[in-house]
Formats: structure tokens, C-alpha cells, sequence
């Protein structure tokens, strides 16, 4: 399925971002010198997707004057202006005319590095009218409103947020069959609230899951993350055993600081990306743990180790996480799960699209693929020195 079109609700008055919203539409709010809105644009350009239509009502001329007719952004920008006081429902119905069979429905302040070729597959795959991205919400970020099961099915969506047992927010980025707007009464309303729960009744809402954190312009709360998160960082993720010293024989450790032995160009290659501006995060399991074959203590001493002979060179490791869990229990740090990955995304306000992790092991592959995270598999014929040779040889390229 070819999705062409990207619909972006971004017609209220943002109250909560006064005084900037008492001039300015929320979706303008600047970031690194550019609208919030336009880092959307540009997402959904990158899904594939031409053709945007932007559903205003409060100050629509500082949109179009900016955006114009798109071709800026090698897109096609239409609008549709209603008066602000529609809610998304109607504003939604009012422009039908101009929505395609099936579209992408997004929220003006929610960013969040979808996973768009996934999202399609389990709309397709699941044969719903609409299917929504949910922020899992593990951390507590936000509040909760609706709960799925494991196939992705929506089974309860209160947009007052009290039903108990509640799990995940959505956050928009939905694909929508037109049909749904056969539900749409005449007077004014609230989308979710009214197409939500009829479509949960018919077993037609489906979720697609994220762990990754997104970032808004809804609240001056979540401005600064925001920042943060658009902010032009460089960051490389790291695997230590096999990619950084010797990797020990199998369901072997390394037990003792003296047994942290490089790899040839290894321990170079950690402080060219050091001095090129790289952020750097290790993240390792390390099952010794769990089977008394190691104390923390002792792989903090490691790590010392391994932190004094980079400093040696010009190098260090910035953050380093490790999975203390044996290999059967269930943790979600465990690589091949993400979850070191995850944790990293948030307490450093993380795009992890835009990182890139080098490990040997398969296992290294599938949390960074799982996690969103573009990677590179170290081998004898490919060690870290040729990997990030490579990397700031492309970065000098541009």
C-alpha cells in the first residue's frame, strides 16, 4: 500500500504555550531556527508521503505565509482554514472532500521517530479503519488512556484517562480510512472522543507500540526536552566485548580488570570519535552478574580500567549501561532487547535514528533494529577502526 497523503491537525489556540500562542500558533514555536512544524514536514517527507494538507483555524496566516504551496520542501501543501472554535472532528469532516482513501492523521505538537514501513504493515496486516501509535509510557512520562492487547487490539480508550488498569498513550501519527468519517456527526466534537470508542466496539482499533519517548509543544513543561531532543548532537552507541577488547570464550567472563585486553586499533578508533564530537554509550550485558561470576564492583573496576587507557589516548566513554541479568530472565535489558537503548533515549533526550551503534554480535543487531537505531556489525575483516573511518569519512562528505 502507497500512503500519499499526511493530514495535520494544527488549528487551536495552545493556551498552554501563552504568551508565544497569544501571537503565534503553537506549531510554530521555533527550534535550532525552525518551526516545530516544519521538523513534521520533513518527517513526513521522509515516510515517502507528497502530499500535505494542514488543517487550520487560529492565525492561519502565519502557516501559510511561512509554508506556502510546500514546494520548498519538494511537498505538496494544501489547507483547509475553519473557524478556531472547531474541534478536531469537525475541523476533520469539514475538509473531506480533499482526503484520500486512506491518509496519515498526525498531531501539530507531537514529534516521534516513527516507524512508519511498521506502522503500515500492521494496518494492513490487521485489516483495521484506524490504527494509531501508542507511547508505551513505562517511564510515567505522561497519563495514561487506553489499554491493548497483544496483538495490538484496542480494548478500552478513555479519553478521561480513569479507567483502571490503563497502559499507553496515543499520540497520533494514525492511519485512517476515510470510512471513519461516516461517524462524524454534524455539530461540533471531538474526533477521538467520538470515533475511538465506536471503533473499539467494532474491534476496528488497532495500535502500533513505541518505547520511544516523544516530544511536544503541547506544555512549556516539555519546551526544554524538546530542545534538547532537536539539538544538533552526535552520539555512537558501543558494544565492549568483541568490539572494544578481546571477546572471552563462550559463558567465559571478563572477571579481573587485567583481563580487559584491546582489540588492535580499538582503543584509537574510541578517541577519533571522542575528538570528532562524538557523545559515546556502552552498553553491554554482563550475565556475570547474576551467576556470581562477577560483583558490580568489580566490573566498575573494568570499566575503570577501560576509561583510564582511553583517557591515555584522548578518548572516553560518556555513559556506560550494562544488564546484570542472566540469560532466562525475562529482563527488558537484555540485549537482544532494547531496553538499554530505550533508557539511554530518554535520559539524554535521544533521536535514535539519527545515533548509530557498532557491535559483533548478532544479538547487538536486533536491539538496535528493535530500537530503531541504524547499526553496524564489527567482524575481524571489519573491526571498529574501518567502522569509524568510515563514518567520519561520510561526515566530511556530508
Amino acid at each position: 500500500m502507497k500512503i500519499r497523503q499526511a493530514v495535520i491537525l494544527a488549528g487551536g489556540y495552545g493556551t498552554r504555550l501563552s504568551p508565544f500562542t497569544d501571537t503565534n500558533p503553537k506549531p510554530m514555536y521555533p527550534f535550532e531556527g525552525k518551526p516545530f512544524l516544519e521538523y513534521l514536514i520533513k518527517q513526513v517527507k521522509s515516510f515517502g508521503i507528497t502530499e500535505i494538507i494542514l488543517l487550520l483555524g487560529y492565525l492561519p496566516e502565519k502557516v501559510t505565509d511561512y509554508f506556502g504551496d510546500g514546494s520548498q520542501w519538494g511537498m505538496q501543501i494544501r489547507y483547509s482554514v475553519t473557524p478556531v472554535e472547531y474541534e478536531t472532528g469537525l475541523r476533520i469532516k469539514s475538509a473531506a472532500e480533499l482526503l484520500d482513501e486512506t491518509f496519515l492523521l498526525m498531531y501539530c505538537d507531537n514529534y516521534c521517530p516513527v516507524d512508519f514501513k511498521k506502522l503500515l504493515s500492521l494496518y494492513e496486516t490487521s485489516g483495521a479503519e484506524l490504527c494509531f501509535t501508542v507511547y508505551r509510557n513505562l517511564d510515567g512520562y505522561t497519563k495514561n488512556n487506553l489499554r491493548i492487547a497483544d496483538d495490538g487490539k484496542v480494548e478500552v480508550y478513555d479519553k478521561k484517562r480513569q479507567t483502571p488498569g490503563l497502559q499507553g498513550v496515543d499520540i497520533g501519527y494514525a492511519l485512517v480510512n476515510r470510512r471513519v468519517l461516516e461517524l462524524l456527526p454534524e455539530e461540533n466534537h471531538n474526533f477521538e472522543a467520538v470515533v475511538y470508542p465506536t471503533l473499539v466496539e467494532k474491534e476496528s482499533l488497532y495500535a502500533f507500540t513505541t518505547e520511544h519517548r516523544y516530544y511536544s509543544v503541547g506544555s512549556w513543561e516539555r519546551i526544554e526536552l524538546t530542545r534538547t531532543f532537536f539539538s544538533p548532537r552526535k552520539f555512537v552507541f558501543l558494544d565492549r566485548d568483541g568490539t572494544l577488547n578481546v571477546r572471552p570464550p563462550r559463558a567465559c567472563y571478563i572477571e579481573r580488570p587485567e583481563d580487559f585486553v584491546w582489540l588492535p586499533g580499538a582503543r584509537e578508533a574510541v578517541a577519533r570519535l571522542k575528538k570528532a564530537g562524538y557523545t559515546l554509550i556502552l552498553i553491554s550485558n554482563q550475565p556475570g552478574i547474576a551467576r556470581g561470576r562477577l560483583t558490580e564492583e568489580t566490573l566498575s573496576a573494568i570499566h575503570q580500567k577501560m576509561q583510564n587507557d582511553l583517557r591515555e589516548a584522548g578518548g572516553e566513554v560518556d555513559h556506560i549501561y550494562y544488564c546484570p541479568h542472566n540469560w532466562d530472565d525475562g529482563c527488558e535489558c537484555r540485549k537482544p532487547r532494547p531496553g538499554m537503548f530505550f533508557q539511554a533515549q530518554k535520559e539524554f533526550s535521544l533521536d535514535l535514528t539519527r545515533c548509530i551503534m557498532y557491535g559483533d554480535d548478532e544479538r547487538d543487531m536486533e536491539a538496535a533494529q528493535a530500537a530503531g537505531c541504524p547499526c553496524e556489525l564489527i567482524t575481524e575483516d571489519y573491526p571498529l577502526a574501518a567502522a569509524v573511518d568510515r563514518l567520519l569519512a561520510e561526515e566530511r562528505l556530508g
